[in-house]
Formats: structure tokens, C-alpha cells, sequence
């Protein structure tokens, strides 16, 4: 009996997470401007490109306290379980540390484009709606365990038909 609590016992919030069970959001309604209250600022456009100013990585990468800027593409899919945003960051522009301070120190990157598959940073984004019938994107960050999110929400001068 021992096997089995050890291997559920790391089984936390987001593994387990199905999704939000939204299935009508449409890209036009995606597209725009969103922002959290940590500064990051991510604008989807409705041709599929992303400008990303200081988007925080997700998961355990979280915990590293990377800030990524620059450019890249997103798509709009529905799984059985909702809606996801999956935003890939394929031209770092900037890297900031980031600390209780501020102003995080900033780390310049010289712009590259990648053709390699595993060195795209991506996010997946789940596509909820808040009391208001408002969309909100979010993923999970640090330890799955704990269950962790972090929220985007339009940004106030950004409607679905922004950028």
C-alpha cells in the first residue's frame, strides 16, 4: 500500500487540472492586450503573432525568477476539457530577474529566431471567464501541488478588437 500514496502523493491541482470547460471563446475575442499586476504586458494579434514584455515562466521554471520579453505566435485550441492559448515565444528580446525589489536587474539577449523546437519558450494559457462573462487567461506556476496561478486580464484601454 505504500507504492500507491508515494506516487499520488505528488499529485497535485494542476496535474489533474482538466480545464475551465469554456468552449466559445473566439479569436477575435482572444486578440488584444492583457496585463497582470506584476507588470507584464502580453499583446495577441489577431494574425497569430505576440509581443510579450515581461512574462513570467510557468510551472517549476517559475521559480527561477525569469522575466521574458519579445516576440513570437499564439493559437487558440479546444480540448475536451476548454479552451487553452498557447503562446510561443520565438524571439527573446530581453530577460529580467525577478526580485521583491522594484526594479529587477535586466539581462540583454542579442534578438535570435529559432527553428529548434526546444529552445521556444511557451506558455499555455487557460481561456476562462470571470462573474462578469469577462475573459481571463491564467496558468500555473511553481510547485503543481500547491496550484499556484497566474492571471492575465484585458488590459483597461484593450477590447477583443485591439491590436
Amino acid at each position: 500500500m505504500l507504492v500507491p500514496a508515494v506516487l499520488t502523493g505528488c499529485a497535485g491541482a494542476a496535474q489533474y487540472y482538466e480545464g475551465t470547460g469554456v468552449h466559445d471563446a473566439t479569436v477575435a475575442e482572444v486578440a488584444g492586450a492583457w496585463e497582470n499586476i506584476e507588470g507584464t504586458r502580453v499583446v495577441l494579434r489577431k494574425d497569430g503573432t505576440a509581443q510579450v514584455e515581461a512574462l513570467d515562466e510557468a510551472d517549476f521554471a517559475f521559480d527561477d525568477g525569469l522575466r521574458l520579453s519579445g516576440t513570437g505566435t499564439w493559437t487558440l485550441t479546444d480540448k475536451r476539457g476548454g479552451q487553452r492559448v498557447r503562446l510561443d515565444l520565438t524571439k527573446r528580446t530581453k530577460v529580467a530577474i525577478r526580485s521583491s525589489s522594484p526594479s529587477p536587474s535586466a539581462v540583454p539577449v542579442a534578438p535570435t529566431m529559432t527553428d529548434d523546437p526546444l529552445s521556444v519558450d511557451f506558455w499555455r494559457f487557460h481561456v476562462d471567464r470571470d462573474q462578469r462573462g469577462e475573459l481571463v487567461l491564467f496558468f500555473f506556476v511553481g510547485d503543481p501541488d500547491i496550484g499556484n496561478t497566474y492571471v492575465m486580464r484585458r488590459e483597461a484601454a484593450s477590447g477583443p478588437e485591439a491590436p
